[in-house]
């Protein structure tokens, strides 16, 4: 990792090639930037500097009807934010949510595009398939709950007699059984 000074030189020098800057301008400056890191690695605060990010918008102003804004960038028109926050910030929806106080009951998507989904289901028959589904799912569980039964006795069947071709074959068999 650089150092403070190097990264201090870093940031001037970065100022200092798109400004015209005399070379007292330029030891003032590096002195500062110097002094501004080292307060900010001590965890202190800089003057006119905040360490806290706050969000510029309110939970009412992005989360709208017809599309959601994000409250870390201020882009706008998403129909829901899990894959813009994946793809742009690397954030998951529950850092997100702790990050700007969201509550869980608070949905990451716009509410008319949670309500067309909902209405699709319901018309295409999700509902049921899931209710059915579920049904399985507990009956499967209940199943594995309860407690194993005894075997009952098994009835004894009346087998048929074999012929008499049948029963010399029988009885080869037998032998051979007995003399292993």
């Amino acid at each position: 990792m650089a150092t403070l000074i190097e990264m201090a030189s870093e940031i001037v020098s970065a100022h200092a090639s798109a400004n015209q800057m005399s070379t007292e301008e330029l030891l003032a400056e590096i002195q500062k930037v110097h002094t501004a890191l080292k307060s900010l690695e001590a965890g202190q605060g800089v003057e006119g500097v905040t360490t806290e990010a706050k969000p510029a918008l309110t939970i009412k102003q992005a989360f709208k009807k017809d599309e959601v804004i994000c409250m870390v960038c201020g882009k706008g028109g998403f129909k829901t934010l899990a894959r813009h926050l994946n793809q742009a910030h690397g954030l998951k929806p529950g850092q997100y949510r702790k990050q700007f106080n969201i509550p869980s009951t608070q949905s990451l998507a716009a509410k008319n595009y949670s309500e067309s989904r909902r209405q699709s289901a319901l018309d295409n028959g999700l509902a049921a398939n899931l209710e059915k589904a579920r049904k399985v799912r507990a009956e499967k569980i209940a199943a594995a709950k309860a407690p194993a039964k005894t075997a009952k006795p098994v009835k004894a069947v009346k087998v048929a007699k074999p012929a008499k071709s049948e029963k010399a074959t029988i009885v080869v068999r037998k032998a051979a059984a007995k003399a292993k």
